[in-house]
């Protein structure tokens, strides 16, 4: 299933939904008895100044704690009905009239099953304690009074002075306040906190960065006032104030100015204070509670189970009716319900978690995906029951790694294949100007044509040069900043860091025609003309990209001529308000996305010294405003972006992961319908779905669009849950998406209900990326195998409510000597791995979920009703005087027959397998030797024992087999053909 809605993925959606969010986390606040958040004043280096109570910085991703652990296991097991019969079962034999033998024949299964789920889960509780101790003993160092010291992560406190390194994470929510690099600022990594891989520039706030060294810190008196903790980890309020300087220095701080927690500090070494820890960190309140999982095949066998058990209820109605009701009936209802209640074995549940286990553990060690880690054990089969995959784009179905493709000017358009043409006019311009000719009236029409265009090529190519947020870094044999390689710009030490490879990109390509980015601090840049010149820029103002804004502008001051510009580049969707009108915009820029190309609109605006001192007096007042920042900061940056005179339009393309096309066919193949996640332009979305194979040529494609911005929109397109859509891409706008679920609820859901049927749809919502491997499924025996009757007994003998077999034959027969074989099946394949791969196809048979579904039970229902049958009515034809040879006869055979049926089901045989069977069968055996109470040992050495379980097992089970071979001969699998 694939189709495209357009929105800025995971960072818009955070924005859109920031409101409802900080609602919800101060409810819960006020639910837990918490107190609510508040703005608070934070003095740097002084902890003990808090205004408040501030919890511990311990990060902690466990599900329990020490007093937690076992009501909730306990709890998680029991809400289940599977587990939840069991437990009731054993309960009712506190009461006497009940009681059906001894009380361990019930509770010793059920406590092994549970001892077995609490060691899973303490294992997995424990490696999630250790992974949290890593974090939070982790030793960072700390500015103090006397000096630095080294502190725990854990123990680090709001107003602390913390040092961070290079590939450090960062261990709270933390105030910039200073960096080590010459440029005066820093880049982080965040894909542990927004899944982004790429960087983000933060600056220091002006006034700490200044300082001499970094004890000065503790020499200032100053503070932070931030806003209260909230789950936005894209925008922050806050100010910076200095009281002990003449007069006060007050500064604003945004998202530029902080140190998230989980991230990583990717260049220099940083100094900030600490503002919110523990739970109040960004990171920990956008993560909901761990919770257990279940997955889709603990769902069904907890289905298959409460059918059983509705049929047991029926079948001792029908015992009691069949004894006219007699006497206390109500008793013998549920002492038929007891007696009844191995036909739910409780050995699958066992099987089943350990099975899990084995799983988890063979996935971890595969060597074709090393590295893997397996977070649950619980749910690993549901890698086989995978319908739907949802992968990101950017970095997962591309690299991630942009080439400048195209520079439209509007008249004119250059494309790799004539870049040269862009060098040649740059340049001419700089020659020009190093030549500086008098003016000439006698210049032909084609020379002023010429100049005209150099002319205009020469500011679309600077305007890129400069409106961006790239740092070049000069390193030299590993070592950052070396000073010679810096003092003259070498070429060969230069890389460029940036947010966005489309920054990088762009300026690489820039550096290719001609003007390159030698150099960037916070206050200044410098770009080297083809001639070698140094031009010197002053950056005055800088607006930095949000996901509202959709654009980015810097003002600069030309050192060499004094003048002031706006620069500003966008998206085409805001920037067709912001420049002067034009008639080719919107069309050039459909022309590029369908290309597949990532459009940026670039445009400029001169200003004059009086223009900007007006703007700067009205944007400081603006960015020192605690309430309605952003509100008022983009008011006034609105009222220079006014007529701006377009440039340019740019064109980068994302470059296809070479293994895209093979592995998406492989999906489609196997039946997983792939929905493709991104916050690109529709058209360049739908280009990359093409050029991935993702949309094959067969397929149609349906656009959805908003017809109408008002409250009660409507949606212009096919209707979805048309059978004519069904082979159908169906795409969406990302208008669509976000009036949807505020005001059309019910068309959303019906518009999502019927994507389900279509072969594929590009989903432009929220990133997201998954993976699976084609994981085998557990047999159908491990559900089958345990359901063997055995209560046709009742039913003989006067339908008494008393069982046949007691004491340790009951606990016996749900663990030791039955449980090893069924367990062995776990290493049963259909086909090879190697085979798997290859057919893809096969895939889809585990879609269908045939190995539980209703046809699939009825069917070892009815074997067991057979098999039931055959060995009680057998076992009562040839017993010869005595009870008891009835159990050694019908118990033997029970046994057996368990063991005949496991080999039945088994497709590969494993080594393991025949041990698990032997093992079995050695255990019963050794066992009879205890078992004189239950079973005449001295009879069961006898030819005449032999010979009567011979032939019940054998009429049990052979004709299975014959049926088995029959159905293999005349009706063979999908797979049979490929193991031939």
């Amino acid at each position: 299933m694939q189709g495209v809605c357009e929105t800025p993925g995971v960072s818009e959606m955070s924005s859109l939904m920031n409101a409802w969010s900080v609602c919800r986390c101060c409810e819960c606040l006020r639910c837990c008895g918490r107190r609510d958040p508040r703005p608070r004043s934070v003095w740097l280096g002084h902890p003990e100044k808090r205004e408040q109570r501030y919890p511990r910085n311990v990060i902690n991703n466990q599900k329990y704690n020490f007093f937690t652990f076992l009501p909730g296991v306990l709890f998680n097991q029991f809400k289940y009905f599977f587990n939840l019969y069991f437990l009731l079962l054993a309960c009712s034999q506190f009461v006497v009239e009940m009681r059906l033998g001894a009380l361990y024949t019930y509770w010793v299964p059920l406590g092994f099953v549970l001892a077995v789920t609490m060691i899973r889960e303490a294992a997995e509780e424990l490696r999630c304690y250790m992974r949290d101790k890593e974090v939070n003993s982790q030793i960072y160092s700390k500015l103090t009074a006397r000096g630095t010291v080294k502190v725990k992560s854990s123990n680090i406190q709001v107003g602390d002075l913390i040092i961070v390194e290079k590939n450090q994470r960062v261990p709270a929510d933390m105030i910039f306040l200073r960096t080590s690099e010459k440029n005066g600022s820093c880049f982080l990594r965040t894909d542990q906190l927004d899944g982004e891989t790429d960087w983000k520039l933060r600056l220091p706030v002006t006034c700490t960065q200044r300082l001499p060294t970094a004890s000065d810190l503790l020499q200032i008196r100053s503070y932070v006032y931030a806003e209260e903790p909230n789950i936005d980890i894209h925008n922050f309020v806050g100010t910076f104030t200095r009281e002990d300087s003449d007069p006060p220095v007050n500064e604003s701080l945004s998202i530029e100015n902080t140190l998230w927690a989980s991230t990583v500090i990717a260049s220099g070494t940083v100094v900030g204070v600490v503002l919110y820890t523990g739970r109040e960190l960004r990171s920990v309140m956008n993560t909901s509670n761990p919770r257990s999982k279940i997955g889709l095949f603990d769902l069904e066998v907890n289905c298959l189970t409460k059918i059983l058990f509705g049929a047991l209820v029926v079948v001792s109605l029908v015992m009691v009716a069949l004894q006219h009701f007699a006497g206390r009936w109500y008793l013998q209802i549920i002492r038929f319900l007891l007696l009844f209640s191995n036909i739910i074995p409780i050995s699958l549940r066992v099987n089943l978690d350990m099975g899990k286990i084995v799983y988890s553990w063979v996935i971890r060690r595969d060597s074709k995906i090393p590295g893997t880690v397996v977070r649950s054990s619980t749910i690993p089969e549901q890698l086989g029951r995978i319908s739907y995959l949802l992968t990101d784009k950017t970095g997962t179905l591309t690299q991630n790694e942009m080439v400048f493709k195209r520079l439209h000017l509007g008249t004119v358009a250059y494309g790799l294949d004539s870049m040269d043409e862009v060098q040649s006019h740059i340049f001419s311009i700089y020659t020009q100007q190093a030549q500086d000719p008098p003016a000439v009236k006698g210049l032909s029409l084609a020379t002023k044509v010429r100049r005209s265009m150099s002319s205009r090529v020469h500011e679309a190519v600077k305007a890129i040069a400069l409106c961006h947020n790239v740092t070049p870094v000069y390193e030299s044999n590993g070592v950052t900043d070396q000073a010679e390689a810096e003092r003259h710009y070498e070429d060969s030490c230069r890389v460029y860091q940036a947010s966005s490879p489309d920054e990088v990109a762009l300026v690489q390509w820039t550096e290719s025609v001609g003007l390159t980015l030698v150099g960037r601090d916070q206050s200044s840049v410098q770009l080297r003309s083809p001639g070698g010149h140094i031009l010197n820029f002053t950056i005055l103002q800088i607006f930095p990209f949000t996901y509202e804004s959709k654009r980015m502008g810097i003002i600069v001051r030309d050192e060499s001529t004094g003048e002031i510009t706006f620069y500003m580049k966008g998206a085409d969707v805001v920037m067709a308000g912001i420049v002067q009108y034009n008639d080719w915009l919107e069309e050039e820029c459909g022309n590029m996305a369908r290309e597949g190309l990532r459009v940026l609109v670039v445009a400029k605006k001169s200003l004059t010294e009086e223009q900007y001192q007006d703007f700067e007096a009205r944007y400081v007042q603006a960015k020192l405003s605690v309430h309605d920042r952003s509100l008022k900061v983009a008011t006034v940056i609105e009222s220079l972006e006014m007529e701006m005179e377009l440039l340019c339009l740019t064109g980068v393309e994302d470059q296809l992961q070479t293994d895209v096309r093979p592995t998406l066919e492989t999906l489609r193949n196997a039946g997983i319908k792939v929905w493709m996640l991104t916050g690109d332009k529709l058209e360049t979305a739908t280009c990359t779905a093409k050029n991935a194979h993702l949309v094959t040529r067969t397929q149609d494609i349906h656009i959805f669009r908003l017809v109408s911005n008002t409250h009660r929109p409507c949606l212009k397109g096919p209707r979805p849950w048309d059978r004519r859509a069904v082979r159908s891409q169906l795409f969406s706008s990302r208008v669509f998406l976000f009036f949807c679920p505020n005001f059309l609820p019910q068309v959303f859901i019906s518009v999502t209900a019927a994507l389900t049927q279509c072969a594929a749809f590009l989903f432009v919502f929220c990133p997201a990326g998954d993976g699976g491997n084609d994981v085998s499924m557990i047999q159908e025996a491990d559900c089958g195998v345990g359901v063997e009757g055995k209560a046709v007994f009742s039913s003989v003998f006067y339908f008494a409510s008393v069982p046949l077999y007691q004491g340790f034959l009951i606990i016996g027969y749900s663990t030791i000597y039955t449980m090893f074989p069924v367990f062995s099946l776990v290493l049963d394949k259909d086909v090879k791995s190697e085979v798997a791969m290859l057919y893809p196809e096969l895939y889809k048979d585990l879609l269908k979920g045939r190995p539980l579904s209703y046809k699939t039970f009825l069917i070892w229902v009815l074997i067991s009703i057979y098999q039931g049958s055959i060995i009680m009515y057998g076992a009562l034809l040839l017993f010869e005087s005595e009870f008891v040879h009835i159990v050694a006869i019908s118990f033997t055979s029970l046994i057996l027959t368990e063991l005949l049926m496991v080999a039945l089901t088994i497709q590969t045989w494993h080594w393991l397998m025949i041990v698990a069977e032997l093992l079995s069968l050695s255990c019963y055996i050794a066992s009879l030797v205890f078992l004189h109470e239950f079973i005449d040992v001295y009879f069961i050495a006898t030819l005449s024992f032999l010979w009567k379980v011979t032939v019940i097992t054998l009429v049990s089970c052979l004709p299975l087999y014959v049926l088995k071979y029959l159905r293999r001969r005349f009706s063979p699998p999908s797979y049979s053909k490929l193991t031939s």
